[in-house]
């Protein structure tokens, strides 16, 4: 029988007591139906790197540990410093040096070398995100013909900002080695398809193939979804829980909420300074509205992180100082993280849900909010255009997030809005949801990678969508 074989940077290793992270909720469907082998970095670092293999059922998880110096360059470095914020439309804090660029492509090298011996000819390979871009070229060179397929689960730029980063003619077409490349949004697999023309002279119809013969390389569309009813379900049992009811006592009026990491692309900055304006031009909701704003910290040693997180503690103390009394705090900010169950009551309870990233592949936040909510007395969504969801979800309140004028009005217009409006709005996000539900994503991916058949339907979504844009 066929394995599937998943590449990812990190593996979620089955562990009692630990919440699933956001890949592994993806690929739980495909876990279950189909025997799979997990690898990637253990997480730990050692200077003599070891390779372990843990089991679970019919799956097993490899995990290899990284020396410090691979570390530095391909996670800290490359992956985190350029291809992040390039990929996030930030050239400005992108960080490039050619050690950090060998780092990065030797740890794929890596990854190919424990990954290469494991394989039978029959096996699938589904290669994860931005960290692993060239690793199907890595495999290829070692002989290796089986179907290999690679999802970009964060934004993709177009080609006057890709071609912006130093020695990309020898990283972005290495996705060529791939059978199947698959993005969020018919946006981001356009703009591959537009840097393949201007790069690599591919057809001015931005065709959907690149090769011929045997294999060629075919660009898909696949949005990552949530398991909608089952979120739905457990936040309404969180309804009863002690930590969702003291947050309901504990809020004067309506809750608006937001939930991210502390990472520059979700536009934290922004939606305090449009949460700050909408206090001012609206002064009839002081005393009524607390906004919860959860945001466990991230890649604190890097500075640009460290420098965000004092800006945005900054910012809320200026918004408490400013308009708070003694039996009122208009903000409150938290940097711990909580459980999904936690996370899903929260939602349930806030009556307005704040997704204003400056740019994002998808954002599941929105979906779960969306998820969350009580049909008969249904919360709105506050959602940015940028957001890869904004595609799917545009029955929610779309902003600019770099407009806090116009965000902090459709806060105010999410907060007044009358229960008739609530409900159609929200029942159209739940259907569109239910739509692309995360149980068939893995299955819908799978399928396109296993045959050029497979996947006509993605590539004539894709060329429609092309011909209207461009």
């Amino acid at each position: 029988m066929a394995r599937i074989f998943i590449i990812s940077n990190r593996v979620a290793v089955p562990k009692a007591g630990l919440q699933p992270g956001g890949l592994e909720v993806a690929l739980k469907a495909t876990l279950k139906k189909h025997p799979c082998v997990w690898l990637g970095w253990s997480g730990e670092l050692s200077d003599t790197p070891r390779t372990q293999t843990f089991t679970k059922g019919r799956n097993a998880y490899v995990v290899t540990d990284l020396g410090q110096e691979d570390f530095e360059e391909y996670y800290n470095g490359f992956a985190n410093r350029v291809l992040w914020p390039i990929f996030h439309y930030r050239l400005d804090l992108a960080e490039f040096s050619r050690r950090d660029l060998s780092g990065y492509l030797r740890v794929n090298n890596k990854f190919a070398d424990e990954l290469a011996p494991m394989l039978k000819p029959d096996d699938v390979i589904w290669v994860h995100d931005y960290h692993l871009i060239p690793l199907a070229k890595a495999l290829r060179d070692k002989g290796l013909n089986n179907r290999i397929g690679f999802f970009l689960h964060i934004p993709l730029p177009p080609p006057e900002i890709l071609t912006a980063m130093p020695n990309h003619e020898r990283l972005i077409p290495a996705l060529g080695a791939y059978d199947l490349v698959g993005f969020q949004t018919d946006g981001g697999a356009a703009n591959f398809a537009r840097y393949l023309a201007k790069e690599l002279g591919t057809p001015s119809h931005l065709s959907m193939a690149l090769g011929s013969g045997a294999r060629a390389m075919r660009i898909g569309t696949f949005p990552v979804g949530i398991e909608t009813r089952e979120f739905t379900r457990a936040a309404a049992r969180a309804m009863r829980t002690q930590m969702v009811t003291q947050l309901r006592e504990s809020i004067p009026g309506a809750l608006m909420i937001g939930v991210d990491r502390l990472d520059y692309s979700k536009g934290i900055p922004a939606r305090l300074e449009a949460y700050e304006r909408f206090l001012t031009a609206y002064p009839q909701w002081h005393g009524k509205v607390t906004y919860l704003q959860i945001t466990p910290k991230s890649r604190s040693q890097i500075k640009e992180y460290s420098q965000m997180a004092q800006a945005v503690n900054a910012l809320a103390g200026r918004i408490n100082g400013t308009y708070s009394h003694a039996s009122w705090t208009p903000m409150r900010y938290v940097n711990r993280p909580y459980s999904r169950a936690a996370l899903a009551g929260f939602y349930r309870v806030a009556k307005v849900g704040l997704v204003t990233p400056l740019r994002d592949g998808m954002n599941l936040v929105a979906k779960e909010y969306v998820a969350a909510q009580d049909p008969e007395d249904p919360g709105v969504l506050v959602l940015s255009r940028f957001a890869g969801a904004a595609d799917e979800l545009g029955a929610a309140l779309l902003v600019n997030p770099y407009d806090p004028d116009s965000t902090a009005a459709a806060m105010a217009r999410a907060i007044d809005m009358p229960l008739a409006e609530r409900r159609k709005r929200h029942a159209e996000l739940y259907d569109a949801l239910l739509r692309n539900d995360i149980a068939d994503w893995g299955d819908r991916f799978l399928a396109a990678l296993m045959g050029p058949e497979n996947g006509e339907a993605q590539g004539e979504a894709l060329n429609a969508f092309i011909a209207r844009r461009y």
